[in-house]
């Protein structure tokens, strides 16, 4: 099963998706979930090759729910439909067998950043960080405004450009985990921005620009973010800790 975007040339896009193993510039560690680059009518595109499923999954893929790489095609119209910014959706590409989904890729023009929000993150003197961080807060505002609950909102999914006018422009990948609401509760809003960064300043300057947008109380919503982060950290370091314990226990 396949959809491809009506700008787009079928016959070209079927070519490369066909020889994807033996063709295309790697990008990333391709360790889960492989990425490669492509020249198509003078744009480079981006093809990811979903990680194979297990025998539950390819079931469940096949009869049950949506394939990763159809739910990000769709995803990525709706939010374009939205103005949102995300690369453009150019085809998904689902190849079943007797028991199920055998493998699924999702192809997209791929965008060229000047820096994720990791950059934010990791680098605090990073040129025009207040600045990009109370934008992101903005549009990040504007996500939950129009229902839009990206529950892979993490630092490596939102790509960022400098625009001409000395602006940012924000595109979200990775997109294939959403839900779309009428509203969102200031409760779910929180959620939906903790697992951004665990520095305390950047929360306070989002929870400052969150306030300033929403007309919540600044302190209610340092306050609640806060608390959320620390305990998304705790959990996320306690459940690596435990792997590798597991890890160790294996060699054994």
């Amino acid at each position: 099963m396949k959809k491809i975007h009506s700008n787009f040339h079928s016959n070209q896009i079927d070519s490369i998706v066909n020889n994807f193993q033996f063709s295309g510039i790697l990008f990333g560690d391709g360790q889960r979930n492989k990425i490669k680059l492509f020249e198509l009518e003078g744009k480079t595109i981006n093809i990811k090759s979903f990680k194979i499923p297990h025998l539950i999954n390819k079931i469940a893929y096949k009869y049950f729910r949506k394939s990763k790489a159809r739910r990000s095609f769709e995803y990525a119209t709706t939010l374009l439909e939205k103005e949102i910014g995300t690369p453009q959706p150019i085809a998904y590409f689902e190849n079943f067998d007797a028991l199920g989904l055998k493998d699924s890729y999702y192809v997209s023009e791929h965008l060229q950043c000047d820096l994720t929000f990791r950059e934010l993150v990791e680098i605090p003197n990073f040129p025009d960080h207040d600045t990009i961080l109370r934008q992101f807060t903005q549009f990040s505002f504007d996500l939950h405004q129009k229902g839009i609950e990206f529950l892979d909102h993490s630092p490596g999914n939102t790509l960022i450009k400098k625009t001409i006018k000395g602006n940012y422009d924000f595109f979200l990948v990775d997109l294939n985990r959403m839900e779309f609401h009428k509203t969102m509760p200031f409760e779910l809003r929180m959620k939906n921005l903790c697992r951004l960064t665990p520095v305390k300043e950047m929360v306070a300057v989002m929870s400052n620009e969150y306030s300033k947008l929403s007309g919540e109380s600044e302190q209610l919503i340092f306050e609640t973010l806060w608390k959320m982060t620390s305990d998304f950290q705790e959990h996320f370091y306690r459940k690596r800790r435990l792997k590798k314990r597991l890890k160790f226990w294996k060699k054994f």
